[in-house]
């Protein structure tokens, strides 16, 4: 099967850097699925889980609080707030950001900028995705 570039980066450091066949990305629009001769685009990611498959099977499965990708016919790039492999969430540490993050929301409610309460639902809805992926794993 053919196969294209896949480049992940966290503001940390370069999670991976490989050729595979599909990533399936949480684009803000949507699950996303990616193949090889994809249309070029660019999208912002919300808080969700990429899925890598290679050699048909999924081989990487990490959590993305937020983002951009660049997607062209022969690459794709994963520029991440913030990414945590699955296997490494903690329901317990996830359960907490949530209520974190619901505290924000509340308070960001009585602010008169629409944009203050947008980050804060963003945030939110990130935190319900991470809390989801560590429930499922």
């Amino acid at each position: 099967m053919s196969t294209f570039q896949l480049e992940f980066v966290s503001p940390e450091k370069l999670l991976l850097s490989r050729p595979v066949e599909m990533a399936v990305i949480p684009a803000a629009e949507g699950e996303m699925g990616v193949l090889p001769g994809h249309s070029p685009m660019i999208v912002a990611l919300r808080g969700g889980v990429i899925t890598v498959t290679e050699a048909g099977q999924v081989s990487e499965r990490l959590f993305v609080a937020g983002g951009f990708a660049e997607v062209t016919p022969s690459r794709v790039t994963i520029l991440a707030d913030e990414a945590t492999p699955v296997a490494q969430l903690s329901k317990a540490d996830a359960e907490r950001r949530v209520a974190k993050c619901e505290k924000a929301y509340d308070e960001a409610a009585g602010e008169a900028t629409p944009e203050k309460r947008d980050a804060a639902m963003a945030r939110l809805l990130a935190a319900r995705a991470m809390l989801a992926a560590a429930e499922a794993a």
